[in-house]
């Protein structure tokens, strides 16, 4: 949403895991936008943000390049196990975010930092009283109310060190936890000055033409189809399209971060008694 106001919503990126590539329209843009996607596996995930972060260093325009550095979706049960992860380490029980994820956020500074300017440190959410967004709600027209802090941190401010940078990305996180902390307890977001954003005319433009585009090509299509098809064809037709809605329902309610995948337990529950 901030990139489309920005006016760079088209040369937007993000890091994602993989199986998001597969979502109908959605996931298959995100594909041949050149979105990095992950497998969630360092030894696999490591040459894919190499190679990535190479590409862009020749990207013909400004981009953003969102990174969610939690690397998962926030539950209950996640937080609980993260929880679990800092009493083992001795760091700091967060209580409304997770422990972030440092390695791909340390490889994507090392390998932008020579082209990339700054860091938009973003802190999300979701008024009090309201419900989660989800692509659900999205695609049906509900809407959610939310919060969102944008920080701009020079890369050049940053450590140059793997493990400072490291450290400097868990300080902030700990700064987003008492931030959330504050807000849930006192209705108090942030201290910065509110700018209003007003939505630009461009992007109702291009969705109502492309709509009116789709439907008269969608009415054409059946048109022609009830005049030359046969009824097994015709049939073969909307049994496509309720397979082609099922699946997109289907993935759409797996994106819920209810069907996430599951908190991995604590590292001591994995250790293995000699």
């Amino acid at each position: 949403v901030m990139a489309q106001r920005a006016g760079c919503l088209g040369s937007s990126l993000a890091i994602m895991k993989k199986e998001a590539k597969f979502l109908p329209i959605i996931g298959w843009s995100m594909w041949f936008s050149d979105y990095i996607f992950l497998e969630r596996s360092w030894s696999k995930d490591e040459n894919t943000l190499k190679a990535g972060f190479k590409r862009l260093e020749d990207f013909p325009m400004t981009f953003w390049l969102a990174l969610f550095v939690e690397g998962t979706r926030f539950t209950q049960e996640k937080l609980e196990a993260a929880q679990d992860y800092a009493s083992i380490r001795s760091l700091p029980s967060p209580r409304n975010v997770l422990i972030p994820r440092t390695k791909g956020f340390v490889s994507a500074v090392s390998h932008i930092r020579s082209f990339v300017p700054a860091i938009y440190d973003c802190t999300l959410t979701v008024q009090n009283n309201q419900p989660t967004p989800t692509l659900l709600r999205m695609f049906s027209g509900q809407s959610s109310e939310v919060n969102l802090q944008m920080r701009r941190h020079k890369m050049s401010e940053l450590p140059e060190t793997d493990d400072g940078i490291a450290q400097w990305c868990q300080d902030l996180f700990i700064t987003k936890d008492a931030q959330l902390e504050k807000y849930f307890t006192k209705d108090v977001f942030s201290d910065l000055d509110v700018h209003q954003i007003n939505r630009p005319i461009k992007p109702l433009i291009v969705v109502i033409v492309w709509l009116c585009l789709l439907i008269f090509g969608g009415f054409k299509l059946l048109q022609w189809l009830s005049m030359v098809a046969s009824w097994k064809i015709n049939c073969l037709f909307v049994f496509f399209l309720v397979i082609a809605a099922v699946t997109m329902q289907v993935l759409i309610q797996s994106s819920e971060s209810q069907r996430s995948t599951p908190a991995k337990k604590p590292l001591q529950e994995q250790l293995i008694p000699a």
